[in-house]
């Protein structure tokens, strides 16, 4: 259950990070506080519109949605369930393959890098790997309990 509560707390982060860049997006804040790299640029991309909405509303509903999810399954009626360590997996699978896409998209089409953009693939990846860890361990003890016969 630890696991699950750090994954909820980095997707707590995230959804600060996707919001930040969301209400530049937006026109709510002028300009990106950027010390590395070139987040105007990346932001003012046409990459960064995806499906008619921008990417950092794509993460921002993401990291709500993971956060949700993270503490949800840390009650006690969730928290032994390999489901919900498997619905973490699969969440931050297809959260990591997106931002992989972006990444790919920084450095060879856009070529120019964003500090938040990394920050939230920072976050992203973090969290698959404790999902992945947490998966593990909830697939090892379900089949501890099946063998035990409890």
């Amino acid at each position: 259950m630890t696991k699950r509560m750090i994954v909820a707390a980095l997707a707590l982060a995230g959804i600060f990070v996707a919001l930040y860049l969301l209400l530049y997006k937006l026109g709510a804040i002028g300009t990106l506080s950027c010390s590395v790299g070139s987040c105007e640029t990346v932001n003012a991309s046409r990459w960064a519109t995806f499906l008619g909405l921008p990417v950092a509303a794509w993460g921002l509903g993401f990291y709500i949605a993971l956060f949700s999810v993270a503490v949800v399954s840390t009650t006690a009626r969730y928290a032994d369930s390999p489901r919900m360590s498997g619905l973490l997996l699969a969440m931050t699978g297809i959260g990591i393959l997106f931002s992989l896409w972006l990444t790919y998209l920084e450095l060879f089409v856009i070529h120019a890098i964003c500090q938040w953009c990394v920050v939230s693939a920072i976050i992203v990846s973090s969290c698959f790997l404790i999902s992945l860890a947490e998966f593990r361990d909830s697939t090892r003890i379900e089949s501890l309990n099946v063998e035990t016969g409890e």
